[in-house]
């Protein structure tokens, strides 16, 4: 787990960076914790922000959940960053190695059992991972539908954090369950879409949130090799929401339906 102060600046404005090492100095890390090469951190700034690094080689993969919407990492993120490559945390994942290797099967079940009746999202993670069931296009757009109203004041001005569907739809993906995925990608870029006149601040991260889920959703629906009739089905979401009125985001489902209806025929 390695990083520079170099490679810190290449991944962000001069200015976000000087914020990055003021935010650092100032103490704003109120937690930072590593487990193999995923450290995860909460930074004070207007509120508490979570800030996600996942090492991978030599690439690196950072979240916020901050609306910063610019260019490169966030100054929550590079904060992080600098701690860092000041000197990497702890990895804790030798020592929970080393109780699993001691935890007894009924006890260790016991211990998931409680945390998933305590915590909702763990618990829909959880079922995504190994259960054979998944909520409907409604029962997601209704989640979504929530974290507008709860950021609305009236209008929302910063970016929501959507990645805990894109997640859900991920482990479904890697189990091959690519028509479950597909659910949870449809119902973000129709909730999104739906709400975008209460949106005033943050554009461009509602865009790529639309995009992203338009993406994930035609690599899906492809992965079914789906029959002309399924595929008229799949193509008519995308259809409904580009003639959605109002047409604010109409050209981007134009685009996807083109690019899926192109990718399908070949």
């Amino acid at each position: 787990m390695r990083v520079d102060e170099e490679t810190i600046r290449n991944r962000s404005t001069d200015a976000v960076f000087d914020r990055g090492e003021t935010y650092r100095k100032e103490g704003r890390i109120q937690q930072l914790d590593r487990f193999e090469n995923l450290v995860t951190a909460a930074v004070s700034g207007s509120k508490l922000y979570d800030v996600t690094i996942k090492f991978g080689g030599r690439s690196l993969d950072t979240k916020c959940t901050c609306p910063y919407d610019g260019s490169g990492d966030c100054k929550h993120v590079v904060a992080v960053l600098l701690d860092i490559a000041a000197g990497p945390p702890e990895d804790e994942s030798k020592g929970v190695e080393e109780v699993l290797d001691d935890v007894s099967a009924d006890d260790l079940r016991g211990f998931v059992r409680d945390v998933l009746a305590e915590h909702a999202e763990l618990r829909e993670r959880f079922l995504a991972q190994f259960g054979d069931d998944h909520k409907s296009v409604e029962k997601y757009r209704e989640e979504i539908a929530q974290l507008f109203e709860q950021h609305a004041d009236p209008v929302v001005f910063e970016a929501i954090d959507f990645s805990r569907f894109f997640d859900i739809a991920e482990q479904y993906r890697d189990r091959d369950r690519n028509l479950a995925a597909a659910t949870v990608y449809q119902a973000i870029f129709e909730e999104v879409d739906e709400k975008s006149n209460w949106i005033d601040g943050a554009y461009n991260h509602y865009a790529k949130t639309i995009q992203t889920a338009l993406d994930g959703y035609a690599d899906c629906v492809l992965a079914t090799d789906p029959t002309p009739e399924e595929f008229d089905t799949y193509a008519g979401v995308l259809e409904r929401r580009a003639t959605t009125e109002p047409p604010i985001n109409d050209e981007q489902f134009w685009r996807a339906l083109d690019d899926l209806e192109e990718r399908y025929e070949q």
